[in-house]
């Protein structure tokens, strides 16, 4: 089993390790993250991604999660020793992120106890004040 971390969820999927490969079934891949083998593309419910030439996820063995990962632009954090890995966000979708000037919404509580959402505060000037240890 392999713990594989996506958009805040966790999900266990069948997974070998080799050399520090992560080697997926087209099954667990599904399962895991919604894509798919079609037809030299990767896809699921709304897009589909062309596989490059030569790239071994069209050979129709296990799919390695860090070639998945390269196909579909979005960075992997892997440690296979952990048996556990996290897929981020593309390039693509930071940009927008970014580009719509607001920030993620989160919940944080306040010195009281009480739990504030950044989303409540929406259209108001909001002062987030931040400090780190490190």
């Amino acid at each position: 089993m392999l713990t594989i971390i996506e958009a805040g969820s966790a999900i266990d999927v069948d997974a070998r390790v080799e050399g520090g490969r992560v080697l997926l079934s087209p099954e667990a891949l599904h399962d895991a993250l919604g894509w798919e083998l079609h037809d030299g593309t990767l896809c699921n419910d709304t897009m589909c991604v062309p596989i490059p030439a030569g790239s071994s996820l069209a050979s129709g063995g296990p799919l390695d999660l860090a070639e998945v990962a390269a196909v579909l632009d979005r960075p992997l954090a892997l440690d296979p020793d952990e048996r556990a890995a996290y897929l981020g966000a593309s390039a693509r979708e930071r940009a927008d992120a970014l580009a719509s000037l607001q920030a993620p919404d989160f919940t944080l509580p306040d010195l009281a106890g009480r739990s504030h959402t950044l989303s409540e505060h929406r259209g108001k000037k909001v002062l987030l004040v931040v400090w780190a240890s490190w």
